[in-house]
């Protein structure tokens, strides 16, 4: 019998999600119950020196170091359970957003305490930058938008000179715009106006082009202190799907993440090329594993806070 090839192979990828807004409640529920988070909170801890838990508690923020720490904690703990109880051995890697730092952990680029504390000097140097620069700057997530009708949107912005950046792309008629804070108002009546649904704000703003030196402070005066090794699998780039394989692409990739918006739908296409037929979704996600792109293309498995039994691809 001919072995199988490669393209007729069915092959698994696992998605470590970006962050949403959260409540302590749900998270430090799941920290505390959780064995496989309360394993890896106790390494966070160790990492950092202090209680992540107790700063959680504390934290105000949607974003905060804590916050970032612990949903990092979440899908990594996510990730031990799916490999235990599901036997999860998967074939790729992706991590859109904030999820390349667990995914960068999980295919050993960087030891999972190293990534804590990247982590968390990563969110320290955010806050500092954006205490300095574009105070006001936020970005906004709305869907059911047609291409031509936001072009219109934006072109009033460019016709006031008003700045806006286009920070994600996530599905048809879905996507992530970065703006000052003054126009999101306005931003959300002509979304509406155009039969658009917007979703949620995110403060400060990400993956902004505009946010050049931001990626800058991190590449001098953080990462350098890093030393990041081939990862184990092949990951799929959150910004234009491409795969990479060697500690070089994966340190820039992380560093793409503060300037180049996301783009799902290239993702989606390169795990189809890849032979993808199932996602595994591991940590707190409210998103992507919803995306009709994902749900129309693949078997969809989230394993976390929250997770649903799996779900078939639909129909085209």
């Amino acid at each position: 019998m001919t072995a199988p090839t490669d393209s007729a192979q069915t092959k698994t990828a696992i998605v470590f999600p970006g962050m949403g807004p959260s409540t302590f409640a749900e998270v430090g529920k799941f920290l505390m119950l959780d064995p496989f988070a309360r394993k890896r909170l106790a390494e966070a801890d160790e990492a950092l020196g202090y209680s992540v838990f107790d700063a959680l508690r504390e934290s105000e923020d949607d974003y905060s170091e804590a916050t970032q720490i612990a949903f990092l904690v979440n899908s990594m703990a996510s990730a031990d359970r799916a490999e235990q109880e599901l036997g999860l051995v998967p074939d790729l890697c992706v991590g859109p957003s904030f999820g390349q730092k667990a995914a960068a952990a999980y295919v050993g680029s960087l030891p999972f305490p190293e990534v804590v504390r990247l982590t968390a000097e990563l969110a320290r140097c955010e806050h500092t930058y954006f205490t300095e620069q574009y105070q006001d700057a936020v970005t906004h997530t709305f869907v059911r938008t047609p291409r031509e009708k936001l072009d219109e949107i934006l072109s009033e912005f460019d016709a006031r000179g008003e700045w806006y950046d286009f920070s994600g792309y996530l599905d048809d008629g879905f996507f992530m715009v970065s703006l000052r804070e003054k126009e999101l108002d306005g931003l959300k009546h002509r979304v509406s106006q155009v039969g658009g649904y917007s979703m949620y704000t995110m403060v400060p703003a990400v993956h902004a082009p505009a946010f050049t030196e931001l990626r800058r402070r991190a590449a001098e005066e953080i990462l350098p202190r890093y030393t990041f090794t081939d990862p184990k699998l092949p990951v799929v780039t959150d910004q234009d799907g491409t795969v990479i394989t060697s500690a070089d692409d994966l340190r820039t990739m992380m560093l793409d993440t503060f300037d180049l918006p996301i783009h799902w739908p290239k993702v989606v296409a390169a795990l189809k090329t890849a032979g993808v037929a199932k996602l595994c979704v591991t940590g707190p996600d409210n998103l992507f594993h919803r995306l009709d792109c994902t749900k129309r293309n693949f078997e969809v498995v989230t394993v976390g806070p929250g997770a649903r039994r799996a779900r078939g691809p639909r129909p085209r």
